[in-house]
């Protein structure tokens, strides 16, 4: 059983322990054949309405790879708020941190962003789920660890340069939502009330503890709490149910945690650190509602891309997500949320 493949990390904000919520394609890229997320999505059928050109992405994590082949031409400027106490920012988003160390935990970030905007079709890895979409890297967590506050921070970053979509694979252990509603922790939560509030739409992870609710940040009004499917489209073993105090929840493909590697979910990694289970140098598999929500900031921007606002964005995901054996759409459930996001079905939704 490859259950490495789940990373949990510390978010230190007020001290409490928290996790990160890790858990057929377009030609030319060798590693699409592994990719069945996209096909479970329908993520290429959708790319006859929308690639996602115009629209940036914003992986609030542990920073990317910016020298990644699968990030040429792709990146947007960033920044550093895991700043070790220091003056925030410190940095441009890269995974290596201030300190230039790179941090194995710190694969994640690249991962994430990978699975939402990838290069496709450039004969190298993976494909993305958006694949012209552009990916703003923020580095809010350190050694897989970071604050609520630098979360924060790198949230409401994104919201003013530009970022249409921001994705948070990120979340605080059950219990935390306790703490904002009773209002001794908002960071996160006025963050995200403050990029919905200019129009950017905000997919955050459940958690992969399997709770019956979404971790914060996912929990908070505005952000889109996204739980994890395997292959076969049944809810991952895992994730955490997706309820949350608006009812808004959808599912994506997360991978299993207990198969072979190609059950899982293929990404890319900072180069050279492919995993010696599966990697492929700069490739792995990992899987979690981490790798589950990139796949909805993903269609996420193909559907900005056709010029609907965040509100419309929410609307085509969850009106066309489908829910497996039961095959209606748009209708809630606590395992599912909505259903399993439909690109193909949302993005030819009339705006």
């Amino acid at each position: 059983m490859r259950m490495r493949t789940l990373i949990t990390t510390s978010v230190i904000g007020l001290g409490l322990l928290a996790s990160q919520a890790t858990a057929t394609a377009a030609g030319g890229d060798p590693l699409s054949d592994k990719q069945w997320g996209l096909a479970q999505i329908h993520a290429p059928e959708a790319w006859a309405s929308s690639t996602g050109a115009g629209e940036v992405i914003a992986v609030v994590d542990t920073g990317v790879d910016l020298g990644h082949p699968e990030f040429a031409g792709k990146l947007v400027p960033g920044a550093t708020f895991a700043c070790g106490g220091g003056p925030a920012p410190c940095g441009d988003g890269d995974w290596r941190g201030a300190d230039g160390v790179g941090q194995e935990p710190d694969v994640h970030g690249t991962h994430v962003a990978g699975i939402a905007a990838a290069s496709t079709g450039n004969g190298t890895g993976i494909a993305g789920v958006a694949p012209d979409a552009r990916i703003m890297p923020i580095k809010a967590l350190e050694n897989g660890s970071g604050s609520f506050d630098d979360i924060g921070a790198g949230i409401r970053y994104a919201a003013d340069h530009g970022a249409n979509v921001i994705n948070l694979s990120v979340g605080a252990l059950p219990g935390t939502q306790l703490l904002t509603l009773l209002g001794q922790e908002s960071a996160a939560k006025d963050a995200i009330a403050y990029a919905r509030e200019r129009g950017v739409v905000v997919v955050a992870s459940a958690g992969n503890e399997t709770s019956p609710l979404c971790d914060t940040p996912a929990w908070e009004e505005g952000a889109l709490c996204v739980a994890a499917t395997d292959a076969n489209e049944m809810h991952a073993v895992y994730s955490n149910l997706g309820v949350s105090p608006d009812a808004k929840a959808v599912s994506a493909p997360g991978g299993s945690s207990l198969g072979d590697c190609d059950a899982d979910v293929w990404s890319a990694v900072p180069r050279g650190t492919g995993s010696p289970e599966c990697g492929q140098g700069d490739y792995d598999a990992l899987a979690g509602t981490s790798m589950a929500a990139p796949q909805v900031a993903g269609v996420a921007a193909l559907l900005g891309a056709q010029g609907r606002d965040a509100d419309g964005v929410e609307r085509a995901l969850m009106d066309t997500a489908r829910t497996p054996i039961l095959g209606t759409r748009g209708m809630f459930d606590p395992i599912y949320g909505y259903g399993v996001v439909d690109a193909a079905a949302a993005a030819t939704q009339p705006l």
